[in-house]
């Protein structure tokens, strides 16, 4: 029990690493492709964007997302639960320092005169970040609390609720701006990040069957059901070698939630045979409603 629970550790770890890192990479592409060149993104870096710009530049953006998500976080508290308002609120933490650190180190276009490229650049960097976040089951707060909220209890991925965000954030810049330009080249990082978002995140909606032959498959099956919420299903086998029946577990769990089952195997049986097989469609609890 108490090397499950050091791996277990080492996995958190390496989760606040990676949504650290993500956290970085955003700051980074959004101050150094974006907000120098006055594009106001989606989201609610986009809603800070345009109190920056309303504000002279007096108000940073870093300083108006951390007390907007003050308000988001009770919101997440009550809906997400504390297991993920604990990796949120550290989200929220290192995305306001990263933006912080990036508005002191910037203080201008990385690319000079080249607006486009930048913010193909800056799509790709702050998509990059917020997918490692995700898959990493984190937030940075703001509208990506809403979009996890959406995607707990609709059919859609986090990349397309967030699209529709945006949308309505980008559209309210044209009031401050006054340029069409600006809210094209908008859209335009908005696809590009929410792409890599979902690229990253392995399509979140997308569902994998796993067939897991272990002598532990009673403690697999029991950290399954109590960890996850997923059920397991108990298979007789008998081997075609050794002559000895055997038990399977047949485990059908989104793609997102693959590297936990795999986590929680090596944990408990590193010696276990697993086969992993991605599903077109599954339907029930748990899942997508059946469609006709």
């Amino acid at each position: 029990m108490g090397f499950i629970k050091s791996q277990l550790r080492k996995y958190e770890v390496r989760d606040y690493a990676v949504i650290l890192f993500g956290t970085l990479l955003y700051g980074f592409g959004f101050n150094g492709f974006i907000l120098s060149n006055e594009i106001v993104t989606g989201g609610l870096s986009g809603l800070c964007a345009l109190i920056f710009f309303a504000s002279a530049e007096t108000i940073p953006v870093s300083v108006s997302y951390f007390v907007i998500n003050i308000f988001l976080l009770a919101i997440a508290l009550k809906i997400l639960g504390w297991k993920f308002l604990v990796k949120t609120i550290f989200g929220v933490f290192a995305l306001s320092l990263s933006l912080s650190l990036f508005e002191n180190v910037l203080d201008g276009p990385i690319i000079e005169g080249e607006p486009f490229m930048s913010i193909i650049i800056g799509g790709a960097l702050c998509g990059a970040g917020l997918g490692l976040i995700f898959s990493s089951n984190g937030s940075t707060g703001g509208t990506d609390i809403i979009g996890m909220i959406i995607t707990k209890y609709k059919n859609i991925s986090i990349g397309r609720a967030m699209l529709m965000l945006d949308f309505f954030i980008i559209g309210s810049s044209y009031f401050l701006f006054h340029d069409v330009t600006k809210i094209v080249f908008a859209f335009v990082e908005m696809v590009v990040s929410n792409y890599m978002i979902d690229q990253i995140v392995n399509g979140n909606r997308e569902s994998v069957q796993f067939f897991i032959f272990s002598e532990k498959y009673e403690e697999i099956c029991d950290r399954v059901i109590r960890d996850m919420d997923r059920s397991c299903t108990i298979l007789d086998g008998h081997g075609g070698y050794t002559r000895k029946p055997i038990k399977v577990l047949l485990v059908i769990v989104r793609k997102s939630e693959s590297v936990t089952i795999f986590r929680f195997i090596k944990s408990i049986d590193p010696k276990a045979f697993i086969s992993q097989t991605p599903t077109r469609g599954v339907y029930g609890e748990g899942f997508d409603p059946i469609k006709t």
